[in-house]
């Protein structure tokens, strides 16, 4: 079983910055691939960025040059630095883990950038 736990949300105004944390506990495999999704009221849940275990990012073209995700201690613990943050990018960010068949979702964590 894999338990994913974010933090890091809050309120922020536009143009500032806030960091997200995800920690992952369980069973990790070697081979994965986490991510952030994000999800705002009245719209479809969208990818935001992923990391493989391997290291390759894929990013939104809405938020490409804006953040960064990032894993450390043996990829059980993920970051998204999320920059010049817009009223667009509120919403509730949910960490993914994707390994073999199965995928995980943590519970989310609220962002919200005031205009």
């Amino acid at each position: 079983q894999v338990q994913l736990v974010e933090s890091g949300g809050g309120l922020v105004q536009t143009g500032g910055s806030l960091r997200l944390s995800c920690a992952a506990s369980g069973t990790i495999l070697s081979i994965n691939t986490m991510g952030w999704y994000r999800q705002a009221p009245g719209k479809q849940r969208e990818l935001v960025a992923t990391i493989a275990s391997s290291g390759v990012t894929n990013y939104a073209d809405s938020v490409k040059g804006r953040f960064t995700i990032s894993r450390f201690r043996g990829n059980r613990t993920m970051y998204l630095q999320m920059n010049l943050l817009k009223p667009e990018d509120t919403g509730v960010y949910l960490c993914n883990l994707r390994q073999g068949w199965f995928t995980y979702w943590g519970q989310g964590t609220q962002v919200t950038v005031s205009s």
